[in-house]
Formats: structure tokens, C-alpha cells, sequence
């Protein structure tokens, strides 16, 4: 629909009798009004956890390494007691479903709860307006401000906050790279200006995202830019919690100023003071049904309740419900017990199995693994004393978090011999704590005791200290 507003009149540049329509609209800035109340206390206690999760994890030590490190360039990921390699992505895999699925149970059963009190995009967009609100006042006052002219008070304020936002963009930039840099050693290089270019640019381009994106989109991700948004309605059904204005009590809004007026006037309990538009982080008005730019955060519940306190109607006239609730009078007991339904209750156990199946294999996990790669660019030779051998290439990686010694072994043709240049007196190979070592091996038969062709052999690899074994397969080349 084109807005008058969108109607210009023609310029100097243009006939009488043209006029210029702009297709697209400006959006206009939102200023939320502070709130306060039980699910505004509920996203605070949420935003102070996941930051002090983020902030603190990366100082978390384990032993003598940080406990949660990502280190790309050793190929290594540390993970308090656990320690994974590459070969380990199933693991990654896993909880990439899982969460997927938590996140579509929780978005049945209460809709967008990672949005309204988890997401970044929304944690970030609330520290960033705090901060606003408490350097540039109010929400009037911000309008003003942004409304005045160049001043010199404006200039104060305004670069004060900028320079706050921008500092603890840089400062959660460089918590980020501290997840895959040992974030002591990376404190030391920036105090000591030595930087390499690459933690450098994750710094800066870490930061420019968060100070761009909550402290100017905001709302816009949210609204444009965010998938989930789009695809919520998909999860969504009658009996999924949402924020709901009950629209039979509330209409037809009108001006009341006690409850004896709305009895006598025939007017609902809404009293149309347009704030729960002004907190809401987005912009939208609930009282217009759902609409996918609601993130869920119910601010706009906390500030009618308020409004139906002050007024002496009952709360609730904005409030967590479902469509069938609201349609068909449900009381509290009777939507609870709507919510178990089949959908929530197959996420519930695919999720329940998933979570028990990643756990025990955790538990059962191999202490070390081992990678064989045959060398191709030898595929069998003669060696002294008449013997037949194949070279190969082992990889032992060892995943504990101390020095380890294995024993190597092999089998599955008779006489077969097993030799190596790095083994030690004991016949075993040592490696180091959470490291992984490449290890030449030779398997040599006498020349001609079995007939030409490929034959099957396995590797043993014995750990010294718990002797847990693990085998490997591969195969021994004979020319013809």
C-alpha cells in the first residue's frame, strides 16, 4: 500500500503534472522504552549467562592448556578432558543435530525462545541499548537528542557512546579469536603490539560485525536478514506458546481512566497508550494477531501488565498463550496439557536418544586413534636377506593428556615381520600428550612364501600404560 507520506511533490526537475512515488519506504530508527517486570527480568538473567559463559570460558584452565581451545592450526580441539582431531567431526556432527533439534522442540513448545532471550543478535542489541540509555538518557530523551541540532553536549554524548560501543566490540572480538588462539598468548601480543594479520583482521571484523549490527541494525537482522524468522511458522501450530493480546477482552479499545468507565462504556480492557509498542524491539503491535518480526521477548506482556496494575484491571491482557487457548477459553492446566502433544513429544525422545547415543560414545571413546596410508610410491621391493616387504605410513594420535607408548603389531600372513627405524629397545613408539606422530613401518615375508597378489593384514596398536588395542586394516602387495 503506498502511504501518503511516500507521495512527493514534483521539483523543479519534473512537470506539473508529475509526481515522484517512492516504492520503498525509509524505515525509521526505533527507540524501546525500557521496561521491567518478570520476562524482562528473565532475558537480563539470560544475557548476564551467556556472557559470562562467552567472557569467562576462554580464561578456564585445564590442566596446563586453556580448557575450551579450538586450535586450527595444530588440528586440535580441546574440550576440558577430551581432546579431538579432524577424524573426529562425527562428534561436531552430532551436536550440530542436536542443537538443531533442541531448537525445533523449543520453538514448539514456546516458539522463539533462542530469539527473545538467547540469540546474540538480540543478547548484543540489549547490552548495546543499555549502554545508550544510560550515556544518552531515557527514551525521550534519545528522541530529542537525535532531533536537536549539533551541540556540544551532543557531541559528548553521542562520541561517548560510540566510543563505549566500539570498546566492547573490540573486546568481544577479541574473546572470539581467544577461542582458537590460546587467548593469554593472544593478551600478550596485543599488549605487545604483535599481532599476527590474520588474529588482526578476526579481531577487527569480529568486532565491526557486533558494533554494526547492534548498534545499527538491530531490529533489521532480525526482521530481514535472520532465516529463522522466515521459516518459524513451519514449527508453529494452534497449541505453540506464543505472545498473544487477548483481543476479546481488550476491544474496542477506548480511553478509560477507571474500571467503572469501561463497564459503563462498553469498552474493553484496552486503553490504547500505544506502549507496548514503544518497548517492543522490533516495532510491531502485538495487538495486530502474530507477525513473524515478534521475537518473543515479551517485554510488551511486562509493560501491559504494568499498565492493567495502575489501571485495576487484570493482568493478562498480553500474555504467553496458545491459539487454541485463547480461542476456546482454556484455562493455564488445560494448555499445558495440549502443549505434550505428538510432535513435541518425538522431538523429546529423537533428542533424549541422540543426547544418550553422544554421551556413551564420549565415554567408550578410544584413548588414541590410528590412521594407516600405505606408501604408493613403493609398492613392494626386495629387502636384505631375501625378504619381501611393503612400507606404510602410520598415524598414532594420542588423546590423552599425557605421554604416551605404544607397541606395534601385525598379522594375517604367516612369518610376517614387522620392523620400524623408530622403535625403541621395548619394541614401542612414544608420543607426546594430545599429539599425533607419523611412524614409517616396514612388513616384510620371505620372498616367495605365498602367491602373487593382494593379501589382507591388520595392524595392532597396543597402548603400553592401559593396554587398550585398536586395529586397522590394509593390505600387502605381491608382484607377480
Amino acid at each position: 500500500m503506498i502511504k501518503k507520506e511516500d507521495i512527493k511533490p514534483a521539483d523543479n526537475k519534473t512537470s506539473a503534472n508529475e509526481t515522484v512515488i517512492n516504492l520503498y519506504a525509509a524505515a525509521e530508527k526505533i527507540y524501546p522504552r525500557s521496561t521491567f517486570g518478570f520476562f524482562t527480568k528473565w532475558r537480563w538473567v539470560m544475557i548476564w549467562l551467556t556472557q559470562l559463559v562467552f567472557y569467562g570460558v576462554p580464561w578456564l584452565e585445564w590442566g596446563q592448556r586453556q580448557a575450551l581451545l579450538f586450535d586450527l592450526e595444530a588440528r586440535r580441539f580441546y574440550i576440558f578432558n577430551l581432546v579431538l582431531y579432524p577424524q573426529d567431526l562425527i562428534y561436531l556432527t552430532g551436536i550440530l543435530i542436536i542443537s538443531a533439534l533442541s531448537l525445533f522442540l523449543f520453538t514448539a513448545v514456546a516458539g522463539r525462545l533462542w530469539c527473545g532471550y538467547t540469540c546474540p543478535q538480540t543478547v548484543y542489541t540489549e547490552i548495546f541499548l543499555w549502554i545508550e540509555a544510560k550515556i544518552e538518557g531515557d527514551r525521550a530523551a534519545r528522541m530529542k537528542l537525535d532531533k536537536g541540532g549539533m551541540s556540544a553536549e551532543k557531541l559528548l554524548k553521542k562520541g561517548g557512546k560510540h566510543f563505549v560501543w566500539i570498546a566492547f566490540a573490540l573486546w568481544t572480538g577479541f574473546t572470539f579469536v581467544g577461542y582458537f588462539t590460546p587467548i593469554r598468548e593472544l593478551g600478550s601480543a596485543v599488549a605487545g603490539m604483535a599481532l599476527g594479520p590474520w588474529q588482526t583482521f578476526w579481531i577487527l571484523f569480529y568486532g565491526f560485525a557486533t558494533y554494526g549490527n547492534a548498534g545499527f541494525m538491530r531490529e533489521q537482522v532480525c526482521k530481514y536478514m535472520c532465516p529463522y524468522a522466515r521459516f518459524q511458522s513451519a514449527m508453529f501450530d494452534d497449541d505453540t506458546l506464543i505472545v498473544t493480546y487477548d483481543e476479546k477482552r481488550g476491544e474496542p479499545r477506548g480511553k478509560a481512566s477507571r474500571k467503572g468507565d469501561m463497564d459503563k462504556n462498553k469498552q474493553g480492557a484496552c486503553i490504547d497508550c500505544s506502549l507496548c509498542v514503544q518497548v517492543c524491539p522490533t516495532g510491531i503491535d502485538i495487538r495486530n494477531g502474530l507477525q513473524y518480526e515478534c521475537i518473543g521477548c515479551g517485554a510488551c506482556a511486562d509493560i501491559c501488565d504494568t499498565v492493567m496494575d495502575k489501571m485495576g484491571y487484570d493482568r493478562g491482557l498480553v500474555k504467553y498463550s496458545t491459539q487454541h487457548a485463547m480461542n476456546l477459553g482454556m484455562n493455564r492446566a488445560q494448555m499445558l496439557r495440549r502443549i505434550l502433544r505428538p510432535r513435541v513429544m518425538i522431538y523429546t525422545a529423537i533428542l533424549t536418544l541422540l543426547v544418550v547415543s553422544l554421551l556413551t560414545s564420549l565415554m567408550l571413546r578410544d584413548s588414541f586413534r590410528v590412521d594407516i596410508v600405505r606408501d604408493r610410491g613403493v609398492m613392494a621391493r626386495l629387502a636384505e636377506g631375501g625378504m619381501l616387504e611393503n612400507v606404510y605410513q602410520l598415524q598414532i594420535m594420542n588423546a590423552t593428556e599425557s605421554t604416551q607408548k605404544y607397541v606395534l603389531s601385525a598379522s594375517g600372513i604367516d612369518h610376517l615381520k614387522v620392523s620400524s627405524d623408530v622403535l625403541d629397545r621395548e619394541d614401542a613408539v612414544t608420543v607426546n600428550p594430545a599429539e599425533s606422530r607419523w611412524i614409517p613401518v616396514r612388513l616384510q615375508i620371505p620372498d616367495g612364501s605365498i602367491k602373487s597378489g593382494s593379501h589382507q593384514v591388520r595392524f595392532e596398536v597396543r597402548a603400553v600404560e592401559n593396554n587398550e588395542a585398536v586395529t586397522e586394516k590394509s593390505v600387502f602387495l605381491v608382484p607377480r
